[in-house]
């Protein structure tokens, strides 16, 4: 017999990743998957006559969007208003971060009509603020940034009065795909840190805090005062107030002048378990916090998504509340 150690099993489960034991960083007391949530988490199922059709719509031009993919409480509410998070390069993520619901594996191939396609179906909703994000593509020689550039470019042809923001992945760090996607001045240029410092190591394996935040620098450093920076974290997860409080600082030191914070759901058993529900008065003082610290908009509250109510998030120049359907 060989003397040789035997290979310890790594495991890509969300809930268990590298094989770690994620409750020696979360604790032991975490919540059940079923169970009932406390009562601000009630909202509307989608169903509704917008809704459906929006659906036939995306369903129709083979396009994905992030409030399906990620299982959003407010599907019901943003379809209904006329607005989605459309989510460009495939369904498939090539990371497999702890809280997501977006599938994971080896992606396919990538569609070149895509960006017209989005572009075409922000033009028929009459939208004054698209918001567009993607899988993490590391598959890539430029980790997706050409899609995102042609994406942009295909809005402000097809529909120039729309503000375009753009949630994108960390590129790896890497400054060419960044500079190009801000090269085009998105109005608005978002990239989550998700959860606090301490929580990367289970919740975010293959991103690192301290590369988010040199995203989101640089993207200010080449964007100025054309492009607005946008980041959001969750909370459930066992952080602390003054954690957060601490990360939102570490954000505002790198020029990040919008933020969202809002409750981490579990998708699935199959995901990190969810720790503690913070009540709706604790989101409104981290909210004080933000406003505190010098933050331009905040918006924290349990059911608070990153594209949640985006257009409200900067100033918009075309009248109305929220995006606009477009005329019959």
């Amino acid at each position: 017999m060989s003397d040789a150690p035997s290979r310890k099993h790594q495991t890509r489960s969300r809930a268990n990743p590298g094989g770690m034991d994620v409750l020696k960083v979360l604790g032991a007391d975490v919540r059940p998957l079923r169970e009932r949530k406390p009562p601000w988490f009630k909202v509307p199922a989608p169903g509704g006559k917008r809704y459906l059709e929006l659906s036939a719509r995306i369903k129709d031009d083979n396009l994905h969007t992030v409030c399906q993919e990620a299982a959003c409480p407010n599907i019901g509410e943003c379809w209904e208003r006329g607005t989605a998070t459309f989510m460009i390069l495939g369904d498939t993520c090539t990371r497999r971060c702890g809280f997501c619901n977006v599938q994971t594996g080896k992606p396919t191939w990538n569609d070149p009509l895509e960006p017209a396609r989005v572009a075409r179906q922000v033009a028929r909703m009459g939208l004054r603020h698209a918001v567009i994000t993607s899988v993490d593509r590391d598959d890539l020689p430029d980790k997706g940034a050409s899609a995102f550039v042609g994406v942009i470019r295909q809005i402000r042809r097809q529909a120039p009065l729309c503000k375009v923001e753009v949630l994108t992945p960390d590129f790896q760090g890497y400054d060419m795909p960044l500079a190009k996607v801000i090269a085009e001045r998105p109005d608005v240029f978002n990239h989550n840190v998700e959860v606090v410092p301490r929580l990367y190591s289970i919740a975010r394996r293959g991103s690192k805090w301290s590369r988010s935040l040199r995203v989101l620098q640089s993207a200010k450093d080449m964007g100025g005062d054309e492009v607005v920076t946008k980041s959001g974290l969750m909370v459930g997860l066992g952080e602390t107030f003054d954690e957060m409080v601490d990360a939102l600082g570490q954000l505002r030191e790198h020029d990040v002048q919008v933020l969202t914070v809002g409750q981490y759901l579990r998708p699935s058993e199959r995901h990190l378990p969810i720790v503690r529900y913070w009540h709706p008065d604790e989101l409104k003082a981290l909210e004080e916090e933000a406003y505190r610290l010098g933050f331009e908009h905040a918006a924290c509250g349990p059911l608070v998504r990153s594209s949640y109510h985006a257009d409200q998030h900067v100033p918009q120049e075309r009248p109305g509340v929220g995006p606009l359907a477009a005329p019959a």
